[in-house]
């Protein structure tokens, strides 16, 4: 099936008389008939649902459908995007280990990795999104397990060159982990182009309602953990399991199947299955909605281009984007809803202008079916240090500007309504 038909029918086939719409599993536990069959379960060594901080049938339809549109070989659902990534990246690190990941990430992405997971023995280097290989592959260190970095940066709507990046991984034996929020599978499936690890956070375009906060690790299946000899966690055995050893046991499922019995387990990240089916209700009209976002954003885009009242504009559609190309490369179907914009005259201008908006709102959000706006220096990014600020592309008067899908006409006009206070 065509991606767009996947968004509605992956992860849920009703059999005959049974519910049309995807059922809400509301229960903690299962039943089972016999302790050997639950013993099993234990073992892993025996599919089956046996306590919802783990899998849930809810749950587990939805993880299908987001790795069918990625084109993974397993999900796992999370209770939020940062807990997405931290299990995906805590599944390979460890304390004493090194990753290196772009300084174009949204902030609190940043905070994860510089604080809370320093304090837990694990380093980064950041590294601009636009390196040359030779730069990247400096920053790689021997105790180095993972390169990171997002399709569209949020919110210096920079492009990540998953080519690039991919064969500098595989060339030190590291696999590449993408947080494809942004873009979501219908604009760009970043596996299709070398990426071995896919994250969201579905709280944005996937829910896209500001209904429902959650996450999701996608696992390509295409990293051999073994060959690359860096990752004993999943090539060692696992005493909690009795000694399974993942690689073996699950071969290309290793790292998702890991993540999901061993780091969820212990941290219960898991989500409800109420969230779950939120998400799959609002899944099901993704590709509509990113077709409205993208074709707004763009209209939005060259309206602001156009303004005095803007220092600049960042939009990948724009021929000014410094990656342009890139665009038509990774994202030829469009550039999510997001836009970046520098206020003329800083942050009380940007400040003026929000303040002044009617129908865009201003929240601690994006990707939302409403237009909404927020000033990153002051909100999402306000923990960083000016030079940390800088290094993701943030100034004063920058504003992250989520084109919603009301109609365009409306969106440009509350624009000039708002101009005209500055």
């Amino acid at each position: 099936m065509n991606l767009d038909t996947l968004c509605m029918h992956a992860g849920y086939t009703p059999g005959n008389g049974e519910p049309h719409v995807l059922p809400i599993y509301q229960s903690t536990t299962y039943d089972y008939h016999s302790t050997d069959h639950i013993g099993q379960l234990f073992d892993l060594s025996v599919d089956g649902h046996m306590y919802s901080r783990i899998s849930n049938p809810t749950v587990a339809c939805v993880e299908d459908k987001i790795a069918q549109l990625e084109g993974g070989v397993g999900a796992l659902c999370t209770v939020s995007g940062q807990s997405a990534t931290f299990v995906a990246l805590c599944n390979i690190l460890s304390a004493g280990d090194h990753l290196v990941a772009c300084s174009q990430i949204y902030g609190g992405t940043t905070n994860l990795l510089a604080v809370t997971m320093k304090r837990f023995g694990i380093e980064v280097s950041f590294v601009d999104c636009m390196a040359s290989e030779e730069a990247l592959a400096a920053a790689i260190r021997p105790n180095t397990k993972a390169i990171f970095g997002e399709t569209i940066s949020n919110p210096s709507i920079d492009l990540l060159d998953i080519e690039k990046f991919a064969r500098v991984a595989h060339a030190h034996g590291l696999p590449l982990i993408v947080d494809n929020t942004f873009a979501t599978p219908v604009l760009c499936r970043p596996i299709e182009f070398g990426a071995d690890i896919v994250l969201h956070s579905t709280t944005k375009y996937m829910d896209g309602h500001a209904s429902v906060i959650g996450g999701a690790i996608v696992d390509s299946g295409n990293f051999d953990w073994r060959a690359s000899g860096k990752f004993p966690g999943l090539t060692q055995p696992d005493e909690s399991y009795h000694g399974l050893v993942y690689c073996d046991a699950f071969g290309r499922a290793a790292y998702i199947t890991k993540a999901r019995v061993q780091l969820v387990r212990d941290l219960g990240t898991y989500p409800p299955a109420i969230a779950a089916w939120i998400l799959n209700m609002n899944l099901d009209t993704l590709a509509l909605r990113m077709e409205r976002h993208c074709r707004n954003a763009a209209r939005v885009a060259e309206y602001m281009e156009a303004s005095p009242k803007f220092e600049s504009v960042k939009y990948p559609t724009l021929a000014s984007h410094p990656q342009h190309a890139l665009a038509a490369k990774y994202l030829p179907h469009g550039c999510s809803g997001v836009i970046s914009a520098v206020v003329a005259g800083g942050r009380p201008a940007a400040a003026c202008f929000l303040n002044h908006l009617k129908l865009a709102s201003q929240v601690v959000h994006v990707a939302d079916i409403r237009t909404c706006v927020l000033h990153p220096a002051s909100s999402t990014h306000r923990q960083l240090s000016d030079e940390m600020l800088a290094a993701a592309g943030i100034t004063p008067g920058l504003i992250r500007f989520s084109v919603g899908c009301e109609n365009i006409e409306d969106i440009l006009a509350d624009i000039e309504q708002a101009l005209e206070t500055i």
